[in-house]
């Protein structure tokens, strides 16, 4: 996948002053457009969702306050007044918590008062343990501060807790099990994704053994963890809370398929892959990505996917018994041969393109023309729509008991 920059206008060109105001004038739309759905009698969940999927999301923490609740199916009227008294003391993720929460300072704004972030580190600890307390039966994870801490710095104290409360009985109850099987299922998913779209990186990945651990606190924090600017992080919370669950596993095989190059010029070691991988780059396109995201799930949705994803770990273990395959590997220098087939591929393909044959080497490059075509869909369209109704028939079915 190769996404390349565009140029950016220049800062004395007068296309600058029009792009500012066309920017403007689409965000005064689409928070006109947001208002209405809002005051709709039933709320239309629907709109409030597209708008979530479409470019720059919900665009302020004020409006998120208002549609995140309607996106998760909070009643506003069921809203905790105040916290029920939180047990700290005989509370047996008490010390686990109270850690997380103190190596967190990050994850608030700099230059913030400490006497401010303590406090809000107080009511981050009181969240977990009451959403933990009433619910024993979810377990939890390293990570799980992180989503809570940017919800808290979004909604405040009391929505939070309720919205976190639903989110973790849903979204996040895989990883909230008393082992990690279901979660390991889950990543499961990001290979037979990445297989489809661009089986060179696949190859190359099987071959190096990487496996999937690399993209384990991107899925369990919905990215919160691994990036440093919290605009970015509540961008993806409004897509992700706005798509079926698995939608956070399409956005990190994205997040592997923008990074081919890297990819395929790392040595195929499972080190050295495992370290390129785990360093998430910060500048990521993400509106595009996004974009890519819901094109992937439209195309191979989970349905699709489960059989494979299920089939894995037998896979990977049975590979690992074959004396001949371990042979194979140390005889045959993986990303040597890779990168061979690669350039042998990339000199073919002028060739065939003159021959006014189809380019069948370069099967990637088309499949991304169709999704680049596709992804100016997912704001409007067709992908996003059925972004949409999948998380619509996914959502649990309660009475909406909005005023």
């Amino acid at each position: 996948m190769n996404l390349k920059k565009s140029r950016s206008v220049g800062a004395s060109s007068p296309l600058n002053g029009l792009g500012k105001q066309d920017a403007e004038s689409r965000k005064k739309r689409k928070m006109a457009e947001i208002t209405q759905a809002l005051s709709m009698t039933p709320v239309d969940v629907g709109a409030l969702r597209r708008m979530a999927i479409s470019e720059g999301g919900l665009l302020t923490d004020e409006i998120r306050c208002k549609v995140w609740p309607r996106l998760l199916n909070v009643p506003v009227g069921s809203i905790l007044e105040e916290l029920d008294k939180v047990e700290r003391e005989n509370n047996k993720d008490y010390n686990q918590v109270l850690l997380d929460v103190q190596r967190s300072l990050r994850r608030f704004p700099p230059g913030m008062p400490d006497e401010q972030r303590e406090g809000l580190q107080e009511e981050l600890i009181d969240i977990i343990l009451w959403v933990l307390q009433k619910n024993p039966q979810l377990h939890y994870y390293q990570g799980y501060h992180d989503i809570v801490v940017t919800f808290l710095l979004v909604l405040g104290e009391r929505l939070a807790t309720a919205l976190v409360e639903k989110l973790s009985t849903h979204h996040l109850r895989d990883f909230m099990d008393p082992t990690m099987d279901n979660t390991k299922h889950i990543l499961n998913y990001l290979m037979p994704i990445i297989e489809r779209v661009n089986p060179e990186v696949y190859d190359f990945m099987q071959q190096a053994e990487v496996g999937t651990i690399f993209a384990l606190s991107w899925l369990i924090t919905w990215f919160g963890h691994v990036l440093s600017d919290f605009r970015h992080v509540v961008r993806l919370y409004d897509f992700f809370l706005a798509c079926h669950p698995l939608m956070p596993i399409y956005f990190a095989a994205v997040i592997v398929l923008y990074r081919e190059e890297e990819v395929l010029d790392c040595e195929c070691d499972m080190a050295m892959l495992h370290h390129l991988l785990s360093q998430i780059p910060q500048d990521l396109p993400y509106e595009t990505l996004i974009s890519r995201a819901g094109d992937l799930f439209v195309q191979f949705p989970p349905s699709e996917l489960a059989k494979e994803a299920a089939q894995q770990r037998s896979q990977q273990t049975a590979a690992s018994t074959f004396k001949d395959f371990e042979l194979a590997s140390a005889q045959q220098r993986p990303d040597s041969v890779l990168r061979q087939r690669r350039k042998e591929q990339q000199q073919q393909a002028p060739v065939e393109a003159q021959r006014g044959t189809m380019a069948v080497v370069q099967p990637t490059a088309r499949r991304f023309v169709r999704l680049a075509v596709m992804g100016l869909t997912v704001a409007l369209g067709a992908a996003a729509l059925a972004v949409v109704n999948s998380a619509l028939e996914w959502a649990p079915k309660f009475d909406l008991l909005f005023p």
